[in-house]
Order: C-alpha cells, then sequence, then structure tokens
C-alpha cells in the first residue's frame, strides 16, 4: 500500500500530490502484481519491493520534466509502464495537457498500458510497435528504463526521432564510464541526479545531442 508519505516524504520534487493519485499508483501496483502471474511484467522477486523499486524509482524522473514547459513524453519499450504510466498518474492533475506516447512490441504488454490508460483516464498513446521500425518521431522528451544500452538509445533518437528535446535515463554503477565512453563518439550537455533508491545508480538528462563523426 502507499500511504500519504510515500512520495512527499522522499526527495522528489512533487508539490500537493493528491490522495486520488497516490491511491491511483497503489491502484496501478495492484494491477501490476496481478497480472504479472500471466505474463512477464516486473520480475516477481521484486513484488513485494515495487513501491521503491519500480514506483518511485519511475517517479523521480518528474524532477527533470515537471519544472519546465514540456508536452510530450515518448518511453521506448515501455514495458510495464515504468516509468510512462506512473508520470502519466503523476502529470493528469499538474499539466492535463502533458502526454505520455508509450512504444512497447509485445502486444500482451501493450494490451496492459491500454487497459491501465483507459482505467486511470490518463493522456497517452500506446503504439504496439517495434521502435526500431518508427520514422521521423517527435516529442519533447526521450523516457526508458531497463530498455536498451545508452549507445542504442542514442542510434535511436538519431535516426529514428526527428526532433526531440531530451532524453532522460536510468544508469547504474558504471553509469559515469558509460557517459565518457559515449562523450568519445557523440557531444551532448547532461544533467544528473542520484537516484533515491539506489546508492550506485544516477538519472540523467541528456540535451544538444549529435554525432561527433558522421
Amino acid at each position: 500500500m502507499i500511504d500519504s508519505n510515500f512520495i512527499k516524504n522522499t526527495a522528489i520534487n512533487i508539490s500537493n500530490v493528491s490522495r486520488e493519485t497516490l491511491k491511483e499508483l497503489d491502484d496501478y501496483c495492484k494491477q501490476i502484481i496481478s497480472k504479472n502471474k500471466d505474463i512477464n511484467l516486473i520480475s516477481s522477486s521484486t513484488e513485494k519491493s515495487i513501491n521503491i523499486r519500480h514506483i518511485l524509482d519511475s517517479a523521480q524522473t518528474i524532477d527533470f520534466i515537471d519544472n519546465i514547459k514540456l508536452m510530450t513524453c515518448t518511453d521506448l519499450g515501455s514495458g510495464a509502464g515504468l516509468p510512462g504510466i506512473v508520470l502519466a498518474i503523476l502529470m493528469k492533475a499538474k499539466n492535463p495537457q502533458f502526454k505520455v506516447i508509450l512504444y512497447e512490441k509485445s502486444f500482451h504488454k501493450s494490451k496492459f498500458l491500454t487497459d491501465m490508460s483507459k482505467k486511470f483516464n490518463l493522456n497517452t498513446e500506446v503504439h504496439q510497435k517495434n521502435i526500431f521500425e518508427e520514422k521521423n518521431l517527435s516529442t519533447d522528451v526521450i523516457i526508458c528504463r531497463a530498455f536498451k544500452p545508452l549507445p542504442i538509445i542514442f542510434e535511436i533518437a538519431q535516426k529514428n526521432f526527428k526532433s526531440f528535446k531530451y532524453i532522460i535515463i536510468f544508469l547504474g554503477k558504471s553509469g559515469k564510464k558509460i557517459l565518457n565512453e559515449a562523450l568519445k563518439i557523440w557531444k551532448f550537455d547532461y544533467e544528473e541526479k542520484k537516484s533515491l533508491t539506489n546508492d550506485e545508480s544516477i538519472v540523467i538528462k541528456i540535451s544538444n545531442l549529435k554525432k561527433k563523426y558522421g
């Protein structure tokens, strides 16, 4: 159960989170665990820690989204909707015009995302498509969690999107090394914040991405 202190007592910059929003996040957790019996949405070993491991981990990206004017966020390989559905729930009351676009090639997971979007009346678009086959996409933010390595995400951003402002990505304990390796091939600016759920992880917002060669 997500109680009223779950988000409010963290370092996440979310003001005036309503009881309704907290209730929806709690209901969403229950839906994931229930559906997890049929399809692999999350590792069964993380069901008991879903609040921290998945919901709070996803919610912390709001710090990079809520303080600037953005209208669209595209979640790649959305799976259970982490972080896309979490962000859509959090942003529903704060900015009803904010749209989350979810790409998930699995039929069953896409249906789950569609069902959650309808259940919580979210401003989303669910695409049961392989993101690698999509072209000329536009968004303000590209976001992904446990999807693909950073170099592949950069390639998707460059080749499959005609426009975007930021990329938000989660990196583990080798995050700094991964960033330094990427800087050998790419030019970009980035902001980082220490993960609230894992002392060895960071969350990165990347902007002004350009390939150095080619």
